[in-house]
């Protein structure tokens, strides 16, 4: 299957590891030119680095904190000046801090609203006129299974995380008269940094060693494992490519059949 990315460009945010990484690669192997970034100005230039030696595209790493507005709106409006043009939007952010209500202050709930929920908000709304300006384009919010199943120790997750879906579910009716659609895709349990952490806490929570939460958690999945970063990324790449016009609105899932939810 052709995924017709070639001669596109795709901004892709928290992209220096992990899931952002690994739909930029897919983007990049397919011929797209990707605009990558994230906080740690080395990481996100050595990934971007990576990505272009590997792949042969045109990948270039930008400065980004997801949690300030004015320093999206500079990547996007650097990434689409230094390109040209924008055809696709990656909105990702890295997750708030597992934890139980009692725990989290005022202070807490405000840091993931502007991480997770506001990140989104800013990131489309500084995209939007860059895709209208090239007669359509996409947008992929990456989010969780919490958004469907809430998760009991990450709770701001399951708040903030719920609210970016819901902006996607509504952005894609709003929008698709003007050729842009909106999804969301969220990942189950998929081998990246993020994983180690969230084990990590939870082996500690339980009182068991690292190794004993990790072959729980893997066990409790039906295809027996954790995902492949490659996995989850071919299926971004598709969501955001030519492949998938008719969809739109949609929330994808790839869990290794974790899930529960029949919806």
């Amino acid at each position: 299957m052709e995924l017709h990315v070639e001669n596109k460009v795709y901004l892709v945010a928290g992209a220096s590891k992990g899931l952002g990484y690994a739909i930029a690669e897919q983007l990049a192997l397919n011929g797209a030119s990707v605009a990558i970034a994230s906080r740690s100005e080395s990481a996100i230039k050595a990934s971007a680095r990576a990505l272009s030696e590997a792949t042969g595209a045109d990948v270039r790493g930008y400065t980004m904190d997801a949690s300030s507005g004015v320093s999206i709106a500079d990547w996007v409006a650097q990434a689409s000046a230094d390109f040209g043009r924008v055809d696709g939007l990656v909105v990702n952010a890295g997750g708030p801090p597992p934890g139980q209500f009692d725990v989290f202050s005022d202070e807490d709930w405000q840091a993931a609203f502007d991480l997770t929920l506001m990140s989104a908000v800013r990131m489309i709304r500084a995209t939007l006129p860059h895709l209208r300006a090239a007669g359509g384009g996409s947008i992929l919010t990456l989010t969780s299974s919490s958004v469907k199943e809430p998760i009991d120790f990450l709770l701001l997750s399951n708040v903030m995380r719920s609210g970016v879906t819901s902006l996607a579910k509504s952005l894609s009716k709003q929008l698709a008269p003007e050729n842009i659609r909106v999804n969301n895709l969220v990942p189950g349990l998929i081998a990246t940094d993020r994983m180690v952490n969230l084990d990590t806490a939870q082996a500690k929570a339980k009182g068991i060693s690292f190794d004993e939460q990790r072959a729980a958690s893997q066990a409790s999945i039906p295809i027996g494992r954790y995902g492949d970063p490659s996995e989850f990324g071919k299926a971004g790449a598709f969501l955001l490519s030519d492949a998938a016009s008719y969809i739109t609105g949609a929330t994808l899932v790839a869990d290794g059949g974790t899930m529960k939810t029949v919806w």
